[in-house]
């Protein structure tokens, strides 16, 4: 299997580090998502919310939100003995998006965190990735009391080429989180395979 972990008793070998984002719009469960995951305590760099700021930030439709991410959100996992992620969560309101273009330096994927409720704020994410050849995954956060809906009208709502994987998550659970960045990973090697590929004939 790809993600086993490595033989017993052979010597410890020097794990392979790979840098994976976490995106999406403003409260979607960015730093919950990398929280649950990270086997270190998460860098976070969350302020509270003003009354200054309610007018850029929309809090429709999650109104129990009283912090924002204003630079990043920092964890790693370990998917096995010769695999590390390193996780970064962007900041997902507009004003912060300078950042990103720093964040995603060598990135080797990203995962679109999407709610059902506020699609649109995912249009974002979507299109920076798409703009910088950056293979992502789409992982929409299953919010309770969030409607559900078919795979096939969330792809077209977001407007989704159909080799990007749409998968469903809770950024609680850290198992549901592991499968998104297992998801990642492949789909990220599987992406930089074809293109390589593509430019060798």
């Amino acid at each position: 299997m790809i993600f086993g972990r490595s033989e017993r008793g052979k010597p410890p070998v020097e794990p392979v580090t790979l840098k994976i984002l976490v995106a999406g719009g403003f409260g979607v469960g960015k730093t919950t998502l990398v929280g649950a995951v990270s086997e270190i305590k998460p860098l976070r760099t969350e302020e509270y919310l003003t009354e200054a700021g309610r007018p850029v930030d929309d809090t429709t439709g999650v109104e129990g939100k009283h912090t924002t991410t204003v630079a990043m959100d920092f964890g790693r996992i370990t998917l096995r003995d010769d695999l590390v992620l390193y996780l970064f969560g962007t900041p997902g309101q507009e004003r912060f998006w300078f950042m990103w273009d720093e964040l995603s330096e060598g990135a080797l994927g990203a995962v679109v965190l999407a709610d059902t409720r506020r699609l649109e704020d995912s249009f974002a994410a979507v299109d920076y990735f798409e703009r910088r050849s950056i293979p992502f995954v789409v992982a929409v956060n299953c919010f309770e009391g969030a409607a559900r809906y078919p795979e096939d009208d969330v792809r077209q709502a977001l407007d989704l080429d159909p080799g990007v994987p749409l998968l469903l998550c809770d950024a609680r659970d850290r198992e549901s989180v592991k499968e998104v960045l297992i998801g990642v990973v492949r789909h990220a090697m599987a992406y930089v395979s074809e293109h390589r590929q593509t430019v060798t004939t």
